[in-house]
């Protein structure tokens, strides 16, 4: 299994001098499996240079895409993924079945008028819409598992399973609030227990949450603590704030690594920056 990162700032794109380090796109994931076979995850503004690199690959005609929730920065760069404008692709949009119709109709109202020139129905790649989910059959090829998110709105995170690796997505998920639809801290344990990657959202400090408590996402220090508890071997932070710096967020990781380190724990910590790539082996 390999990953790559396409985008992993939360709330909106934020380009800049200061995000030249992890990055300045919303969230989208590529995920190949031992085949080679395409699985994205989340439409935020990263899957527009995830598009452009696809129409650039001979041997790409199918991929699954799979939507974590539909608040705007993880479905604002859908409009401009290139290769949803072309007959020769297939793209099955993959979910829990009670997520299919929010799905479909999540996509195509960010072609609606007066908000986009193009309407969902002129585009010309074949979409699928019925998949088994989550994941259909050929992303399948992984084992694929999903869970409840606590955020406003609801949500899903995953795990993908393949020769005996497992990653684990947990963006958007406020482990100090439980929102309707939301499990409990417990719960996200058991979920990433013992898996060999963990992305977990790492938006805001304690200072934050001051006014942030309810907003739908963790602080670093609650994304460490779920870690350690579910003896995950490496923690990548995610979502990181639109106006957290690069340096910030150096700063947490060293913070993070140094509280590891002080509970005796083996666990690798780091930030997760755009154009990254970690294989799964």
């Amino acid at each position: 299994m390999k990953i790559t990162v396409w985008g992993c700032r939360g709330t909106l794109p934020t380009p800049g001098q200061h995000t030249l380090k992890y990055g300045g796109n919303t969230t989208c994931l590529e995920i190949r499996n031992r085949a080679g076979f395409l699985t994205i995850v989340d439409a935020g503004s990263g899957i527009r240079y995830l598009g452009k690199s696809i129409m650039q690959e001979k041997n790409v005609d199918e991929m699954c895409l799979m939507l974590t929730h539909s608040h705007w920065d993880h479905l604002m760069g859908f409009p401009f993924f290139i290769p949803a404008y072309f007959s020769k692709f297939k793209i099955n949009v993959c979910g829990v079945q009670s997520a299919r119709n929010y799905m479909s109709q999540s996509l195509a109202r960010q072609l609606e008028a007066p908000y986009f020139p193009v309407n969902f129905d002129q585009l010309k790649a074949n979409f699928n819409f019925s998949c088994k989910g989550p994941g259909c059959e050929r992303c399948n090829h992984m084992k694929v598992e999903s869970i409840n998110l606590s955020h406003p709105n609801g949500g899903f995170g995953f795990s993908f399973s393949e020769n005996g690796r497992r990653f684990v997505f947990l963006t958007d998920n406020e482990l100090g609030y439980r929102h309707p639809d939301g499990l409990l801290p417990e719960d996200y344990v058991e979920f990433a227990r013992d898996a060999d990657l963990l992305f977990h959202d790492a938006q805001y400090t304690e200072e934050d949450m001051v006014k942030t408590r309810s907003w739908g996402h963790s602080t670093y220090a609650e994304a460490l603590d779920l870690a350690i508890r579910a003896n995950v071997k490496k923690l990548g932070l995610f979502h990181h704030d639109p106006d957290r710096t690069d340096n910030e967020i150096d700063q947490m990781v060293s913070e993070l690594q140094a509280k590891a380190a002080a509970r005796s724990s083996q666990l690798e910590v780091f930030a997760v920056y755009e154009g990254m790539q970690i294989e799964l082996e």
